[in-house]
């Protein structure tokens, strides 16, 4: 009996980091980098909306993609990606058109 408890609560301990890891909440980090400089291009064309750069979380760190331009999306607005700090210190929130 001890040992079937001992199992149920090991499984539900790994089921709860794995979900925990998995949820959507982002990667955190204690402190929030800042973007790198570099020199934006021109406009490719009339309508370009700049879409800045953003963070993604790759071999357990977050590593920086520079911006680029998009065409404008009818009745849209994009929203910069930015850090966000909260208990656990902070996450990159993507950017995303609204």
């Amino acid at each position: 009996m001890k040992k079937m408890t001992n199992i149920l609560m090991g499984v539900a301990l790994g089921g709860t980091l794995l979900f925990s890891a998995c949820g959507g909440g982002g990667y955190y980090v204690s402190a929030r980098m800042d973007e790198p400089v570099y020199e934006r291009p021109v406009a490719p064309y009339g309508d370009a909306v700049w879409i800045g750069g953003e963070w993604n979380w790759n071999g357990g760190r977050y590593v920086y993609s520079q911006g680029h331009w998009e065409h404008a999306r009818a009745g849209r607005t994009y929203v910069a990606g930015t850090w966000e700090q909260g208990n656990r210190g902070y996450r990159w929130r993507r950017g995303h058109w609204n």
